[in-house]
């Protein structure tokens, strides 16, 4: 019984191992029979991305440009400003809600409960920054306002039943 066990397997290794040397002698001619396909799909490809890459790039310039973040905004001199602000359900706590136009002003932004949204829109309702506020942890928002107006401040993130009454200002303007 052994030995027809033995002369079984020595023949299913064989026919194994023929059908490896089978595949590895054919497998040259396939990639003769698909080299030129590949090459087209690989020009296509290459030709493809410079495409995307030719249209996308100057879009994404041209919406960069348009970002808050402006050299002026960096540049701008005078004493940091710091605006300390907790976001709680369903209020924000400031530690104070007036600044300096013109000057910069460090928002450290956290949570005492759950995630919030922290969003500074302008007078014109428009976004010009934002961070999460999460429990344990400080987001800081380097920010200078350029100009005079009331800021306002509105949660962006879901959290709880009050969360559309979540809004407070920030009035930029001389005291």
């Amino acid at each position: 019984m052994q030995e027809t066990a033995w002369q079984v397997s020595l023949v299913l290794m064989l026919m194994i191992t023929f059908g490896v040397v089978f595949v590895a002698i054919n497998s040259g001619k396939r990639e003769e029979e698909y080299g030129p396909l590949v090459k087209r799909a690989y020009s296509f490809r290459t030709k493809l991305f410079w495409a995307v890459a030719f249209v996308f790039f100057p879009a994404m310039i041209y919406n960069l440009m348009s970002l808050p973040y402006s050299p002026k905004a960096a540049a701008s001199s005078g004493p940091t400003q710091v605006i300390n602000v907790t976001g709680h359900m369903w209020y924000w706590e400031m530690d104070r809600d007036q600044v300096e136009p013109n000057q910069p002003v460090d928002i450290r932004v956290t949570s005492a409960d759950v995630n919030h949204g922290f969003g500074i829109y302008d007078p014109d309702l428009r976004l010009i920054a934002q961070a999460q506020a999460m429990p344990g942890y400080t987001n800081v928002i380097h920010i200078t306002f350029p100009k005079e107006g009331t800021y306002r401040v509105l949660c962006m993130e879901y959290c709880g039943v009050a969360h559309h009454n979540m809004m407070t200002e920030i009035k930029v303007g001389k005291s």
